[in-house]
């Protein structure tokens, strides 16, 4: 299987800058699993689309401001003229370091060392054992006060580094202080103070993600109560999204790519509430691929779905026996990528890459801030 075999056109000027000043008021796209029919509506329409016995399982992880601006040790900024902005913030001592999934912390973990997964950029510059720091950047001169220190301990591909930070009081304090929201690169603008309540979910909970489950972005508190008050069940589960879910394909092969992996925990209570409804061949209806990829994770090694906590790097592509999800309410995808792969797995590469030239055709919003769509 191509991964070619997962493109389409999207005209730049679809995907989403910025998300719309009332969540729950983006466009919604219904497609019928089972007929490819597809009809336009609006996420205020979700609710009703649901059954009365459905199980809505929702990812309750919470974003942190996890892209730090920093400066290489020895190094302050010097006004260079070069036209590579790599090379230029290279020679100015400039590093960016988006954090990607925690393997350690605190005094119960590794013996007190809080070590990183992380992207750095300029990523081919940045060898083992140097050492960054970050602070408060006094007009992007590299001048500041610095609030973290850490140093690099192993290199992986494509920009790829393990950092370990030296130990300070309150380490998330001082992230929340300096860090940038990490939105992605296709939102071609510098984040603001919105971007830290919006580029997140209303019942996000459990901090750890790089990304937003985005899916989960078009819900607020009325559509919740709406949800409840139609007696439909709900459970939480807590997938971390870090560079597994957005990494991109480098391969020719589906079947060649690896995903990496994504800290996840699954209750007691979300179990039971999980199994039950499968017991009764009742619909398990998914709020993003992360809980797709949770789900049908923790279902490999289980009869049901098991209480826990584990790392998934499953990687769902089409030709894949869904074990648990029945439906999924996801946003629009990246063409190539993994998720996409995922979606096509779930309803059919034909109908959905029909579904995606009809939301192209009728001017739907793509990406994070963008709108969504409902296979089942």
């Amino acid at each position: 299987m191509l991964v070619s075999d997962f493109n389409f056109h999207l005209p730049e000027d679809l995907i989403a800058q910025a998300p719309l000043a009332d969540r729950s008021a983006s466009r919604m796209l219904h497609v019928e699993r089972s007929t490819g029919q597809l009809s336009d509506r609006g996420f205020r329409d979700f609710a009703g689309l649901l059954r009365p016995d459905d199980l809505l399982v929702l990812n309750n992880t919470k974003v942190f401001p996890a892209r730090l601006l920093g400066r290489r040790a020895g190094l302050k900024s010097q006004p260079v003229s070069m036209h590579n902005p790599a090379a230029r913030d290279f020679l100015q001592g400039r590093v960016e370091v988006l954090l990607t999934r925690q393997l350690s912390s605190g005094p119960d973990k590794s013996e007190g060392k809080n070590d990183w997964e992380c992207l750095v950029r300029p990523g081919r510059k940045i060898r083992v054992g140097e050492r960054i720091f970050f602070g408060h950047d006094k007009g992007g001169t590299g001048e500041g006060q610095d609030v973290l220190q850490a140093e690099v301990i192993a290199r992986g591909a494509f920009g790829e580094r393990t950092i370990r930070f030296r130990p300070v009081d309150d380490f998330f304090g001082r992230i929340a202080s300096i860090g940038h929201v990490p939105l992605p690169p296709y939102i071609a603008r510098a984040d603001s103070s919105a971007d830290r309540e919006r580029y997140q979910t209303v019942y996000a909970r459990e901090r750890g993600s790089v990304a937003a489950p985005t899916a989960g972005l078009h819900f607020t508190p009325e559509v919740l109560t709406q949800i409840a008050d139609l007696g439909i069940e709900t459970a939480e589960i807590t997938l971390h999204v870090g560079l597994g879910t957005f990494q991109p394909v480098r391969v020719e092969r589906v079947e060649e790519h690896k995903l990496h992996r994504e800290s996840f925990t699954i209750s007691a209570a979300a179990a039971s509430k999980i199994n039950s409804a499968l017991a009764a061949s009742r619909r398990v209806i998914a709020v993003g691929t992360t809980t797709v990829r949770t789900l049908e994770y923790a279902a490999q090694s289980a009869g049901g779905i098991s209480a826990g906590s584990g790392e998934a790097d499953i990687f769902i592509y089409p030709g894949y026996k869904f074990q648990v999800v029945q439906g999924l309410l996801t946003n629009f995808h990246l063409p190539q990528s993994t998720l996409l792969m995922l979606v096509c797995a779930f309803a059919g590469r034909e109908n959905v890459l029909r579904a995606y030239d009809h939301a192209v055709a009728r001017r739907y919003r793509f990406y994070s801030y963008g709108d969504c769509m409902f296979l089942a």
